[in-house]
């Protein structure tokens, strides 16, 4: 893993939660209708055992059909409305450059928007806060969701994923003068920071191991600032984020091996099937043209060599 990257100053955790583009969308789903929208459709996957735990969750199949309307409401827009994290370095950043969104999310979202819109500047980027994710899929902010989302059966209840994107997996991002050698050894007794709504928070609630834990709202880089600050001693988060902030800190390192299996998914809007299945084909292209040099460019010299995308799967 390389070194050397200057540390972020804790003025960034803020910095991340700019809105990149003017206002939201219009609110066209009540709070109620979408909480009635997702208690039918976990009703309905738990009835029908659409998602397996040692599987995973259907997704729809690959389709270029754009005549549905969730295709259709981005075509007459003429943008694609994406919510990502820029606090998630080499995942979702702005540039120091030009100030543009970067990194490996942000290059799919792209890749998206060419495949629907012919062009893949026409996006408008929403910083979206995780605690918010179902919220803002729910009022029409956004028409799809990537920021590093782990897909789980709960989750693929209420809300549609693609199929699966990327593989990561939990482990600890500690200080190198804690001299820890494994997670458990790492988390237990100590001060665990975790981002709210997250996995990392599932599997803190699961298994404490004799540690207390600290819950942030916006996102995990908030973590790495409470690390900085003395507040927490530990956190606890995907791997392929939490080398990111290693990278961006050398005075912590990333512990494992991975305690979870976390494989990411886009999420989009209950109501747009038709997306899923267009946004599906997109991934089909861009796992054969795309995703290998997205790889390599933001996450290889972190994560080191791959052995490709993970399958299409269920």
């Amino acid at each position: 893993m390389r070194r050397g990257i200057r540390a972020l100053p804790l003025a960034a955790a803020l910095l991340a939660m700019l809105t990149l583009a003017g206002p939201a969308a219009p609110q066209a789903v009540t709070a109620g209708a979408a909480a009635t929208a997702r208690t039918a459709a976990l009703t309905a996957a738990t009835a029908t055992g659409d998602c397996d735990p040692n599987v995973g969750p259907r997704s729809r199949p690959p389709s270029l059909d754009e005549s549905g309307p969730g295709v259709q409401a981005i075509k007459k827009r003429g943008m694609l409305l994406a919510g990502i994290d820029l606090s998630s370095y080499r995942w979702g950043s702005r540039n120091p450059n030009d100030n543009r969104p970067e990194g490996f999310d942000i290059d799919l979202v792209r890749a998206i928007a060419k495949a629907i819109l012919g062009d893949p500047d026409k996006v408008q980027f929403k910083v979206i806060p995780m605690k918010r994710r179902q919220e803002a899929l729910d009022n029409d902010e956004i028409d799809l969701m990537a920021r590093t989302i782990t897909i789980t059966c709960d989750r693929a209840a209420v809300t549609p994923f693609s199929t699966v994107y990327f593989q990561a997996g939990q482990q600890v991002v500690v200080p190198r003068s804690a001299k820890a050698t494994s997670v458990d050894g790492a988390i237990k007794g100590k001060t665990v920071c975790v981002a709210d709504s997250s996995t990392a928070q599932a599997q803190m609630n699961l298994n404490r191991r004799g540690a207390a834990a600290v819950t942030v709202a916006d996102n995990a880089l908030d973590c790495l600032v409470r690390m900085q600050l003395g507040q927490a001693d530990v956190t606890l988060t995907d791997n392929a984020v939490a080398v990111g902030q290693a990278a961006q800190d050398p005075t912590v390192e990333v512990i494992g091996p991975s305690i979870t299996s976390e494989p990411y998914g886009i999420a989009m809007p209950l109501r747009w099937p038709d997306l899923v299945a267009r946004v599906n084909q997109v991934l089909v292209d861009y796992r054969k043209d795309g995703w290998q040099a997205s790889y390599d460019k933001w996450l290889a010299p972190y994560l080191g060599p791959t052995n490709g995308p993970p399958p299409i799967g269920p």
